[in-house]
């Protein structure tokens, strides 16, 4: 210590203890800035994860319009095909080309069919019309008929399908 003048010592003690105030100052901005970038870091990969499943689901379901709009299609040919009758003649075989190339390219899509007929009551799927007395060799609960089929999109229900269910 210099005796001859103590007020050197006071001078640098405070000026320590400042410098030593600055740095705990700096380095609590230095902590405040890294938890500020993790946390960017987080909301940007955040967002980026939203982004992309926005983009799957939106290009699993961008042809959801058309698709629906084609199933009034589908209905005139089952309609056409069930009016042909069984007996094999061009006429029927090439609307059965027709409806098994629609359904393909329908498919190849994301589309699905669901024709019930036999299993059971399925309220996510189904809509009921009408009960009926089960008919013999038909569990209670379960499709007895079918008046409309329904479709899945990418296994979301575009449309459900209309049955008849057999009464309990």
């Amino acid at each position: 210590m210099n005796q001859d003048h103590p007020e050197t010592d006071n001078t640098h003690a405070a000026g320590d203890e400042q410098l030593l105030d600055q740095v705990q100052t700096l380095q609590a901005e230095l902590e405040q800035v890294k938890a500020d970038v993790l946390r960017e870091r987080a909301d940007l990969e955040n967002q980026r994860k939203r982004v992309a499943r926005d983009i799957e689901q939106a290009r699993k379901f961008a042809n959801e319009k058309l698709l629906g709009d084609l199933l009034p299609v589908f209905d005139s040919l089952d309609a056409g095909l069930a009016a042909a009758g069984d007996d094999p003649n061009p006429l029927r075989e090439g609307l059965e080309l027709t409806y098994k190339q629609l359904l393909k390219v329908a498919a190849d899509n994301g589309l699905s069919l669901l024709n019930p007929v036999g299993e059971t009551f399925n309220p996510e799927h189904h809509q009921a019309i009408s009960q009926v007395d089960a008919p013999a060799g038909v569990a209670p609960g379960a499709v007895v008929t079918v008046f409309q089929k329904g479709y899945l999109l990418n296994d979301r229900l575009l449309r459900p399908a209309l049955v008849v269910v057999a009464r309990d």
